[in-house]
C-alpha cells in the first residue's frame, strides 16, 4: 500500500513531528511505503493549502492508496469537506485514516463509521436549506427586497460640474449621497450628462 502521511499545524511555532510521529509509527506497524505531506502555519479553513492540494494530485494520478492523518480536522475544513473529499477518496479506490478517531475505511467498521459522518453532514446541510428557505419566506410576506441591493442612480452632469469646481470624491459623494464606488463609475463614463446607474 502506498500511503500519504498529511500533518498540518495552523502556525508557524507548532510542529508538526507529534502527529507525524503517529503516522509514521501506524504506516510502519503496517507495512505502508509512505510519503509525507506537511502544511506548516496554514489554516484549516483555507481552501489553497500547497501540500493538501499536491498529495489530492497525486489521489487523482493514482499514486496513493491511502491517506492517514491524526484527526480528521488536520485534513479537511468542514464536515462537508470531508465528505466531498471521502465520497473522491471513495470513487478513485483511496482509503482513508484518521488515527485518533477509528475511522479507517480499509475495514468494514471503518466505512460504516465514515458513512454514518456522511449521512449526519447531509442532514445539516438539509436543516439549514430549509432554515434559509423559511427565512427567504418570511422576509418576502415583510415585503423585504432580497438578491443584490438595488442600483444608486447618479447624475453623471450635476457629479462631473461639482468635480470640475475642485470639489473631492469623497465630498461629491457626500453631498449627493452615493457611494464613492457609484460615483467614480458614472464620472468614468463618456459624457458629462444623463444619469447613469451606480
Amino acid at each position: 500500500m502506498r500511503a500519504a502521511l498529511y500533518a498540518r499545524v495552523s502556525t508557524t511555532e507548532q510542529t508538526p513531528e507529534n502527529q507525524l510521529q503517529a503516522l509514521r509509527a501506524f504506516a510502519q506497524a503496517r507495512g505502508w511505503a509512505s510519503t509525507e505531506f506537511i502544511d506548516h502555519g496554514v489554516s484549516g479553513a483555507k481552501e489553497k493549502r500547497p501540500q493538501l492540494d499536491a498529495m489530492l494530485a497525486d489521489v487523482r494520478r493514482r499514486k496513493l492508496d491511502v491517506v492517514v492523518v491524526t484527526k480528521l480536522d488536520r485534513l479537511a475544513r468542514s464536515t462537508h469537506h470531508l465528505v466531498t473529499l471521502g465520497k473522491e477518496f471513495e470513487k478513485l479506490g483511496v482509503d482513508l485514516v484518521a488515527l485518533d478517531q477509528a475511522v479507517d475505511t480499509t475495514t468494514a467498521s471503518g466505512r460504516l463509521l465514515f458513512h454514518m459522518l456522511a449521512a449526519i453532514a447531509e442532514f445539516e446541510r438539509d436543516l439549514i436549506r430549509d432554515r434559509v428557505l423559511a427565512g427567504l419566506k418570511r422576509a418576502r410576506a415583510q415585503g423585504k427586497h432580497l438578491g443584490r441591493p438595488r442600483e444608486f442612480q447618479v447624475d453623471a452632469g450635476q457629479a462631473r460640474a461639482l468635480k470640475n469646481e475642485g470639489h473631492s470624491l469623497r465630498a461629491i459623494a457626500r453631498v449627493m449621497s452615493v457611494p464613492r464606488i457609484s460615483l467614480s463609475r458614472a464620472l468614468a463614463q463618456p459624457g458629462a450628462g444623463g444619469v447613469s446607474p451606480g
